[in-house]
């Protein structure tokens, strides 16, 4: 099992900057794959960025250039450090890993929003 737990969501204005951060607890060494996805209102939840093992990373192009995903592997934690931030960044967005073996686990979710 592992447990996530994120923080760092709150309220930006337009232009602002906020870094999410996401601890792995549990069965950390199993852990291959960490990222960020999120949701708004009505949407898709949706992949944000996603980072390996080996800190190979890829973002959607919605934020490229404005976010960065960064992990320790030493803590078992992953970052998003976000730039700035639009009001169509306004989301929950949900810590997720993906095991050795497959297996997805999601955090429960930090808001997210931005005030034009």
């Amino acid at each position: 099992q592992v447990q996530l737990v994120e923080s760092g969501g709150g309220l930006v204005q337009a232009g602002g900057s906020l870094r999410l951060s996401c601890a792995a607890s549990g069965i950390t060494s199993s852990i291959n794959l960490m990222g960020w996805y999120r949701q708004a209102p009505g949407n898709q939840r949706e992949l944000v960025a996603a980072i390996t093992r080996s800190s190979v990373a890829n973002s959607a192009d919605s934020v490229k250039g404005r976010f960065t995903i960064s992990r320790d592997n030493a803590k078992n934690t992953v970052y998003l450090q976000m730039n700035s931030l639009k009001p169509e960044d306004t989301a929950v967005y949900y810590c997720w890993v993906v095991t050795n073996w497959g297996k997805a686990y999601w955090g429960q979710g930090t808001q997210v929003t931005v005030s034009s």
